[in-house]
């Protein structure tokens, strides 16, 4: 099965510091030996990107950057056997940035994407 997680949090002014990164390097590499990660990155400020509408029958189209408090800060996509692996995956994470950047908050959406398990013929 697969999952699409998206991280979502604060962009910060500084940067995150180089031991978070490490980290991050680290456990991405863990994931993709283990053949559980199949892609992943990290995604610019919605203020380089736009939203399209449909609403009462028209679409709109808007520059962002858009309200929302936090934006999406990066995706990976996991190919696991149940949804408890990728929520570990997910946990582990968060975890490095918890232990790596204090006072950094964020969440991360865990979401299955459907596959032919889905659709029994």
């Amino acid at each position: 099965m697969r999952y699409l997680t998206l991280l979502r949090g604060t962009h910060s002014t500084t940067p995150p510091p180089p031991e978070l990164m490490a980290a991050i390097m680290t456990l991405g590499e863990e994931a993709t030996k283990s053949g559980a990660l199949l892609d992943t990155s990290g995604l610019a400020p919605s203020a380089s990107g736009a939203r399209v509408t449909l609403a009462g029958g028209e679409l709109t189209t808007t520059d962002g950057p858009f309200a929302e408090s936090k934006e999406v800060i990066s995706y990976a996509v996991y190919d696991v056997g149940a949804k408890e692996e990728a929520v570990e995956w997910a946990s582990r994470f968060l975890k490095v940035h918890r232990d790596l950047w204090p006072g950094w908050e964020g969440e991360v959406d865990v979401l299955k994407l459907f596959g032919p398990e889905d659709f029994p013929m």
